[in-house]
This record gives structure tokens, sequence and C-alpha cells, in this order.
């Protein structure tokens, strides 16, 4: 078995952005593809940014426990990630790297405790936030009001991950990221 390195944060915080970074520097990381049942957006492939099961299949595969950990979101809105996903990966002889939410994070997290890594990226504040979901051009306004609102109560979690990086300097949030997973890793 592998390790697994955990991120985490409030959407629009920068942990994709980062994983991506880590992705590209650290050789031996493997990304964690999770599942969802929402509707697939017009520039994704199944099975490269998410594995996109119908609501029904979701919660089969929940029922049958194939699942590592999972979470209803949003309302009727569902991620999680495959059991299988990881076996796969460490199958491969790599680490895995999840981009999963809050919960998820710490539930990954009480099953793997010292093989995994848990890092909480942070905005700076609730209005940067606000701002970088509002350039991202993603979202309704009304989906942005709910992100926020969802981004104060997991600010709230911070404090149950091994490490939190403030993303004020993108750079530089991407470098202390990748100090921390290569000491990790090397340990």
């Amino acid at each position: 078995m592998g390790k697994s390195v955990v991120i985490s944060a409030p959407s629009g915080a920068g942990k994709t952005s980062i994983v991506n970074y880590l992705l590209k520097e650290i050789v031996d990381l493997e990304f964690s593809i999770s599942a969802c049942n929402r509707a697939k957006r017009h520039n994704e492939v199944d099975g490269e940014h998410y594995h996109f099961l119908e609501t029904i299949d979701f919660k089969t595969k929940i029922t049958e426990g194939l699942f590592l950990e999972w979470e209803e979101v949003y309302e009727n809105q569902f991620y999680g990630t495959l059991l299988s996903t990881v076996n796969e990966i460490w199958s491969r002889d790599k680490h895995v790297i999840f981009d999963v939410d809050v919960k998820g994070a710490i539930n990954i997290k009480k099953k793997y405790l010292d093989e995994c890594l848990s890092i909480f990226i942070s905005p700076p504040n609730i209005k940067s936030l606000e701002e970088r979901l509002l350039n991202r051009g993603t979202d309704s306004k009304d989906n942005i009001k709910k992100r926020l609102n969802k981004a104060k109560k997991e600010l709230e979690f911070k404090d149950h991950f091994d490490t939190i990086i403030i993303n004020e300097d993108f750079s530089e949030a991407c470098l202390k990221a990748r100090e921390k997973v290569l000491e990790f890793l090397n340990k």
C-alpha cells in the first residue's frame, strides 16, 4: 500500500490548481479521479475529470461499500472516491493524491492515519474567495452564494488537517505544498 496526500479547500481557494502543480512536480504521485452524479460539463471527459455515474449507480455503489468516502455535497449531488481507483494507483507503485471536499478529506485521513498527509488550502479571507469565484465565470450568482456559505462552514474544519496553507500568493502556496508533500513521502 502506498501513501495518500489529501488536498482540500473551499471551492475557489485553489486546491485543483495546486494539485495539478504537484502532479507535474512529483512523479511518484497519481491523481485519484473522483466519481460524481452531476451532469458532465462540455469540456469534461469521463474517466479523466470524473467518473460520471447515474444517481442510481452511485447509490448502489454506496450500498455495496465500494467507496472509500462519499458525500452528498449539495442536495442530490454526490461525489466520492471509489476504492478500486485507489487500489489501481497503488498497484502501479504510486502514491495517491486526492482533490476532495473537507468531509471527504477528514474521512480519508481517519481511514489511512499516518499513511496520509492532509493539507487544507485556505483563501486569505472570504472576500478574496468571492472575487475568485466571480472571476472564474463558471457559476451563477446564486451558486456563488451557496459556495460562499459552504466555504464559511468548511473553514471551521481547517484545524482537523495536518497542514494549513494560505493561498494568498499562488506560487508560494505551491512551493509550500510541494515541500510538505516531499517531506511526507520521504519519511
